[in-house]
């Protein structure tokens, strides 16, 4: 398959240096990990936006090889909650906006594990992140931001919206009695 990239971009000067890659419009159904890992070792941003790719074609180990990827945009695709990517601590934004996201705890589990030092999450229009937009209610948004800023405590923007202290200190407040009640739960099951 010839894949084209639009939006090749280098800054002159390896200490300016700055590369991003873009398949995006595509119709791809698949990575094009060919073109995409001949740049391993500079690529900061890449951009798999509105195509058509989806959990199967995930490998992981592949994307893992780009060790100064900052920047993972993969909106307008089929990912599910169930998508796994790899260990990317480089990765400090990702953009997942209108997948197939239904499962929050599965899916936040997963960037948290994959992605420790991310510090921007987008994932609106997703069944999964409740908002106006999609039919979700106040309350509804509200309870999915505390559970993702709960879950991943480094977050500084979560969709389009900053993290704010007093949100971080709600959802702290919020999420700790389950995850205590969770711990004695398995304390009493231990002592059985």
């Amino acid at each position: 398959m010839d894949y084209h990239a639009s939006g090749q971009h280098s800054q002159p000067g390896p200490a300016s240096s700055f590369q991003w890659l873009s398949f995006a419009y595509q119709g791809l159904s698949e990575i094009p990990y060919e073109p995409i890992l001949t740049q391993s070792s500079t690529l900061e941003v890449l951009d798999l936006s509105y195509n058509l790719l989806d959990d199967p074609y995930w490998n992981p180990a592949l994307l893992g090889q780009l060790e100064r990827l900052s920047t993972l945009i993969l909106d307008c695709n089929n990912y599910t909650s169930h998508v796994k990517f790899p260990y990317m601590p480089s990765v400090t934004t990702v953009c997942l906006n209108k997948n197939k996201i239904n499962n929050l705890p599965v899916f936040v589990e997963e960037i948290r594990r994959k992605f420790p030092n991310i510090k921007i999450l987008s994932m609106m229009n997703n069944e999964a992140a409740p908002s106006y937009f999609n039919g979700g209610s106040l309350t509804q948004y509200k309870d999915y931001r505390q559970y993702v800023i709960s879950q991943i405590p480094g977050l500084e923007i979560l969709d389009d919206t900053e993290v704010l202290e007093k949100e971080r200190a709600q959802a702290r407040k919020t999420y700790r009695i389950q995850q205590s009640s969770k711990g004695s739960r398995k304390r009493r099951e231990i002592h059985r």
